[in-house]
């Protein structure tokens, strides 16, 4: 099959999102077929390139606003090419429309995956996103031939699919790349912590949603040598650095920056546990999450919809209450003072990873999606 995967943003741009479609995409060519990535073409990217093997396409966009691109042009490039199956993945909101009206005249397939629903940080953002809910947002996903959701209490929760009959594909992890045998020992060294010393981290980006005021204030709540390691970058960082510095967190609180990926498993290999401590709607799964349950770290998440259920409460990991922060260090203090508990739970989230989360069955998944679609045009 010839897949176009149309995604608003992709590497060297970094988030969940763009994460999942390099991923599908290379694992999808492993399985026989020719992947095309089409996406916005941001400041210091090429037009055409490749990356780690996927053939990227970058358009121009008019402008960007509110973090959404806006590239009508993708409505022409789709019309005029060849392929079998256009598969959009959506938020930001703008380049699925464009992509599903392009091909509106075509016979062509075309799936949706809803990562999450759409905020926007502003005093009109809810108006904003009921008018494109009741507008563009309908279209794009009564339009779309196949739904795709990665839990289903995500998707039943989200008032823009939910009356769509939407397919369950969670995301993935390599458990190979992320794998208990990588050592921390570098990553401790690294930023001063004491071999002796327990380490709470985090991964992902500085933003308002990931309830990072929480998780770092819960850290005045537990004994000096545990450290809390913050990997990431974001506009959100100031602001955390305030509160470190008025909660008198200095000495417990690390801010590692952006680690490169050739890293990124060996600060797991630092951890004791992780903590994934969003408050928003814009988390509907968290991969990373996966990556410290393939590393055989246990975790604790909030209790969100989409996010809770990428554990078994008690089994691989604990359910913290969102917005609080003393739940949060309860929920660590249990899993630190209890090595036994905290080492089942790790090789437990590593068999789940194996078992539901890996991205052999993810790809095989989406790809009897794309089957189902063609039918006879693929005899």
């Amino acid at each position: 099959m010839k897949i176009v995967q149309l995604s608003p943003y992709f590497y060297p741009h970094l988030g969940g999102v763009e994460s999942h479609v390099l991923e599908l995409s290379k694992h999808l060519q492993k399985r026989g077929h020719e992947i095309l990535v089409i996406t916005t073409q941001l400041e210091g990217t090429e037009s055409r390139s490749v990356v780690e093997g996927v053939t990227v396409k970058r358009i121009e966009p008019v402008s960007i606003r509110f973090s959404t691109p806006i590239v009508p042009d993708v409505r022409h490039i789709l019309r005029d090419m060849y392929y079998d199956i256009l598969h959009s993945h959506l938020p930001p909101p703008l380049m699925t429309f464009f992509g599903l009206w392009g091909i509106r005249n075509r016979d062509i397939p075309s799936v949706l995956t809803y990562h999450c629903d759409l905020e926007i940080p502003h005093p009109f953002g809810p108006l904003m996103v009921n008018l494109y809910q009741r507008t563009l947002g309908t279209y794009s996903v009564s339009k779309a031939d196949k739904i795709i959701t990665t839990t289903s209490t995500y998707g039943a929760t989200s008032r823009a699919v939910w009356y769509r009959d939407a397919e369950i594909i969670p995301n993935a992890v390599d458990p190979e790349r992320f794998h208990p045998r990588n050592s921390g020992k570098k990553i401790r060294e690294r930023h001063d912590i004491d071999p002796d010393h327990k380490v709470v981290m985090y991964v992902g980006r500085l933003v308002y949603h990931k309830g990072l005021e929480f998780l770092v204030r819960s850290a005045k709540y537990l004994d000096d040598d545990t450290k809390y390691l913050i990997v990431g970058t974001g506009d959100f960082k100031p602001e955390l650095e305030r509160i470190v510095k008025d909660e008198e967190l200095e000495d417990k609180v690390i801010f590692a920056g952006r680690v490169s990926n050739e890293d990124l498993p060996y600060y797991y290999g630092a951890t004791d546990v992780f903590v994934l401590p969003s408050v928003s709607r814009l988390e509907a799964f968290g991969i990373v999450t996966l990556e410290a349950m393939a590393s055989e770290v246990p975790v604790v998440v909030s209790d969100i919809p989409g996010v809770r259920e990428v554990i078994t409460e008690g089994r691989n990991g604990l359910v913290a209450e969102p917005m609080n922060p003393q739940d949060i260090a309860g929920k660590i203090r249990l899993i630190l003072e209890n090595p036994d508990v905290a080492k089942r739970m790790g090789k437990k989230g590593r068999e789940r990873v194996l078992d539901n989360f890996t991205w052999e069955i993810v790809a095989e998944n989406i790809e009897k999606v794309y089957e189902e679609l063609l039918g006879d045009k693929l005899i």
